[in-house]
């Protein structure tokens, strides 16, 4: 009952589609960048139609010789990586034995001579096991697949030596745990880049984060699945451009194919529906089955009923951010930090908060993408009384702190924060005053501006720890009040407002109140809006062009100490930023810009 082949399809088309924009930005047009990602064709088949088209312009045209050969190299041979194969199977290829490699390598270097021009018709694939990936330590002895299942500390990994130099592209689909040795770590990606190693990309459709390829440490998105790894900084970068390997890194694959996936698992599920369906308890089930019921008999398993708890706080999430809980006169801001999930702490903390007559509200939680990773929840907790409040703040840093033991590990940390709170139900020693920012203008472009703005402090946080970034209140303002309101509705961190922007009293009253005011209006109105600005020594930006009306206006803004950034819609705001972008990188470089031309 599993998902494999769905994801090793998913996984390697999404990865071809990366390899397309990855090869344009080292300067090579390959038919890669024709294909889409999975969740982009109606069905599994369209998908691979398009493959297949891809497959035949590579049997015609070729693939340009400075990239030749492309290696694949599929780690595993289970589930996952018969999928991965099934797709690439549709590409023109040949499969070679991982002995055969350093000829491969032999090739490329023919290739790639100045004055070859040859192109190659065919890509080529390579299935490694764990032979291939480790020896033993004592070299008398021979690999013996038994017993480095049972005795993994007396291997040595060597992938790097014999497999990885001569790799484009590694997929890796194998099971893998902390016990054996990593299929690449980061030291091993550093020495084999500083040798010239062809590699373009990983995809790690098996997504162990930190995991068999330890520079894989974030996991990705379906909307943004890869990320760059650059080894010689050892950081990530989102975009495609740079020194490094891309690396798809989505958990969630075979949601790209749900109805060929899900027709897939329900037809293996419903052999398992009678007995679920015909037992009264769940001990009457065996282990798997019991640990996967989420609810019985009405009601959810002891393993999962703190979700109606933490669900029901934000259901019952008032309009505005403060007085979060009305009915308790005391209450404080309590952070947790650990394996909240995977070790059931948070079950304990909830408890701990309800059974002592304590109610709480959910802030913020995030939740580890890896066993490593801990979790974090944000939690306003609250009492009536002043005691009952430290009895709970007492027992939950019992449990931080492991029942009182300093040398037991600990799986929690906890950090409280404690105000009264008035009678007008705010607690002023929580309140933190965030950023403000205007935008005038509640047409189409307006919404995407302020989801955007409004989750400002999740976007940039660097990690679930990083709790100390301001929000962004955003105010919306047009010149009727239900486009407004429209606008903004589902956005919480957000208001509505009125506005002419031709009344400058009311204007002015509204950019006093705010940081930063974007103009969303017709360029007609910016001068206005603009001089306003100046006067409240407020930053402006504006998506339209600059004409003589807003030039003059230079000098006025130096002087209040204004910036006033024009031109930041989608043209020519794109130009602007990628020249920026490539004079950046150029200068970092020690490059110096001797000319620019914009077309």
């Amino acid at each position: 009952l599993a998902f494999g082949k769905f994801a090793g399809r998913a996984g390697l088309i999404d990865f071809l589609h990366g390899l397309g924009q990855r090869y344009l930005s080292l300067g090579y047009s390959t038919p890669f960048l024709s294909l889409g990602q999975s969740h982009m064709y109606p069905s599994l088949a369209a998908a691979k139609a398009a493959v297949i088209a891809i497959g035949e312009e590579i049997a015609t045209f070729g693939l340009p010789s400075g990239i030749c050969p492309i290696v694949f190299v599929f780690t595993g041979t289970g589930n996952v990586s018969q999928g991965a194969q099934e797709i690439f199977k549709l590409l023109p290829h040949s499969f070679v034995d991982a002995g055969k490699l350093p000829e491969l390598s032999a090739a490329r270097s023919l290739s790639q001579h100045p004055q070859s021009s040859k192109r190659v018709f065919q890509l080529y694939g390579c299935v490694v096991s764990s032979r291939d990936m480790v020896t033993p330590k004592d070299p008398t002895r021979c690999f013996n697949k038994a017993d480095y299942y049972a005795h993994p500390e007396h291997y040595k990994p060597v992938f790097h030596e014999r497999i990885a130099p001569y790799a484009s592209a590694i997929v890796n689909c194998m099971y893998w745990e902390r016990r054996f040795p990593r299929l690449l770590s980061i030291d091993q990606l550093q020495q084999l880049m500083k040798n010239g190693c062809p590699l373009v990309g990983i995809s790690d459709i098996t997504c162990d984060i930190g995991g068999s390829i330890e520079f894989v440490n974030k996991s990705t998105s379906i909307e943004r699945p890869f990320f760059r790894y650059d080894p010689c900084t050892n950081s990530c970068h989102d975009d495609m451009e740079g020194n490094g390997v891309i690396c798809l890194a989505v958990d969630i694959l075979p949601t790209e194919f749900s109805k060929e996936a899900s027709q897939h698992f329900g037809d293996i599920l419903s052999k398992f529906v009678a007995r679920l369906a015909s037992a009264k308890e769940l001990l009457e089930l065996p282990s798997h089955l019991r640990k996967a019921c989420i609810a019985h008999a009405g009601r959810l398993t002891s393993l999962y009923e703190y979700i109606p708890r933490m669900r029901k706080t934000i259901i019952e999430l008032p309009p505005a951010p403060t007085n979060l809980l009305p009915d308790k006169k005391y209450n404080s801001l309590v952070s947790l930090s650990g394996h909240l999930f995977d070790k059931f702490l948070i079950n304990e903390a909830l408890d701990i908060i309800e059974t002592a007559g304590g109610s709480f509200h959910l802030i913020r939680c995030d939740v580890g993408q890896s066993i490593d990773d801990m979790s974090y929840s944000e939690l306003e907790v609250g009492a009536d009384d002043t005691a009952t409040l430290d009895k709970i703040i007492d027992s939950l840093t019992s449990l931080a702190n492991a029942h009182g033991d300093p040398n037991a590990r600990r799986e929690i940390e906890l950090s409280l924060k404690i105000g009264k709170v008035n009678e007008c139900g705010t607690d002023d020693s929580m309140a933190k005053e965030g950023s403000k920012v205007l935008i005038l203008g509640a047409g189409r472009v307006c919404r995407p501006a302020a989801e955007f703005l409004a989750s400002y402090s999740n976007i940039f946080s660097s990690s679930a720890y990083d709790h100390d970034i301001d929000q962004i209140h955003v105010i919306v303002a047009s010149l009727y009040q239900k486009d407004a309101e429209e606008t903004i509705d589902g956005i919480r961190n957000a208001t509505a407002a009125q506005l002419d922007v031709a009344d400058i009293k009311n204007l002015s009253n509204l950019v006093s109140q705010v940081e930063v005011v974007v103009s969303l209006l017709p360029a007609s109105f910016h001068a206005a809006i603009a001089r306003v600005c100046i006067e409240m020594k407020k930053h402006l930006v504006t998506a339209s062009y600059v004409d003589e009306s807003m030039s003059k206006l230079e000098q006025s803004a130096e002087g209040a100490g204004v910036t006033i950034l024009c031109e930041m819609g989608l043209d020519p705001g794109i130009d602007h930023m990628m020249s920026m972008k490539m004079i950046d990188e150029a200068h970092s470089r020690k490059g110096k810009i001797k000319s620019f031309t914009s077309f």
